[in-house]
């Protein structure tokens, strides 16, 4: 299913590819990207079960045939074909490795060195006419990124296969369809945003609406105790394996997700007839990563607590609150860009459902048994 719903999500999204762009995807800080998962870690374990796997090369492929779809402007389509090129393998886990639960940003730290140290890149560019300076830097482009709760390329893209992924886990029983993604984005047009800036919009209220309770369907399971302990127990793990010297941080980014797990099941093999209650409680010692792999590796339910439970291993905290409050256009164009309002302004549910969510909270503890 994976490489049906990418390829025919893909035509959606821009159905001519540029020719220009072919020769930017072969190129090893891309293609490395085919071996991170969108979905941060969540592909390894049988507590999700996810519809299909989609890469970061998948996310960042997507994002550029967004951009050019809308502004057929090279210097902003290849800014955002390059935005995740930092990422390391398991996504966004990383920055819960770092205790960046709340913004999770950590993973773009790097990301402009890693283009300056490119020759393929620099030639690739050098053939358009681009220059790094013009490409090293989405954020630079309101189409391309903006902050949260505006509607980007990249949140755009993100969503729509994030969604039809993960429907069927836990409170998430229902997403976006190609159907209903084709439907939505076709409803979009360039708007001028309360700022005065380029922004993505809907011309259609209705749609706009439907969309918005999508994504915060979307945005309540990503706040969930589920969610929450499947990003920060591999987090747990991979520290764990890095302190003891069974990974080195470079192997985040040299090597793929499967060969990382291959590499932690091998450990845990090896473990195998470990008791879980007294490697957990010791100090840190492979017998104790092992368990960590072999609950990771195994589990399939979790506990919410008020407080932290006794054998077991529990977290409390908070993380980012991914949302979105599209502007809806009334119709009317100044210059090339339509004039809008916020969903929230001009639909009074919405407005109730964004609240609802902004309030949410769920139980403070998530844990798990060991295995």
């Amino acid at each position: 299913m994976s490489n049906s719903f990418t390829e025919q999500y893909h035509k959606i999204l821009c159905p001519v590819q540029p020719e220009f762009l072919d020769k930017y995807l072969s190129i090893p800080i891309l293609t490395r990207l085919k071996g991170v998962g969108l979905l941060c870690g969540t592909d390894w374990t049988p507590f999700f079960s996810n519809n299909f796997y989609y890469s970061r090369f998948d996310h960042s492929k997507g994002v550029a045939l967004l951009i050019w779809n809308f502004t057929h402007d090279k210097a902003q389509t290849i800014a955002g074909l390059l935005h995740d090129v930092s990422t390391p393998a398991f996504s966004h886990v990383a920055d819960f490795r770092k205790g960046d639960a709340l913004t999770q940003t950590a993973t773009e730290e790097d990301n402009s060195s890693m283009l300056a140290s490119s020759p393929e890149l620099l030639e690739c560019l050098k053939l358009d006419g681009l220059t790094l300076d013009q490409v090293d830097n989405y954020h630079k482009y309101p189409v391309a990124d903006n902050e949260v709760p505006q509607l980007s390329a990249d949140r755009l893209e993100y969503m729509f296969p994030s969604g039809a992924a993960l429907a069927g886990n836990w409170s998430l029983k229902e997403s976006f369809t190609l159907e209903e993604i084709e439907i939505m984005y076709n409803d979009l047009v360039l708007c001028k945003n309360e700022n005065g800036i380029v922004e993505l919009g809907f011309k259609t209220k209705s749609i706009a609406e439907k969309y918005v309770k999508r994504v915060t369907d979307i945005a309540f399971f990503l706040q969930q105790c589920e969610d929450k302990m499947a990003l920060q127990f591999p987090a747990e793990v991979l520290n764990m394996a890095v302190k003891l010297n069974v990974l080195k941080e470079a192997d985040f980014f040299d090597l793929s997700e499967s060969e990382i797990i291959s590499k932690l099941d091998k450990l845990a093999s090896q473990y195998s007839q470990v008791d879980s209650k007294a490697a957990f409680e010791a100090s840190y010692s492979l017998e104790k990563l092992a368990v960590f792999i072999r609950t990771y590796r195994g589990f399939k339910s979790i506990t919410r607590s008020e407080v932290p439970l006794d054998d077991y291993f529990c977290i409390n905290l908070k993380v980012k609150k991914r949302y979105i409050n599209p502007l809806v256009s009334d119709g009317t164009v100044e210059g090339n860009l339509y004039k809008a309002k916020r969903i929230t302004e001009i639909s009074a549910e919405t407005d109730s459902l964004i609240k609802k969510f902004l309030s949410y909270e769920d139980l403070p503890f998530s844990c798990v048994k060991f295995l």
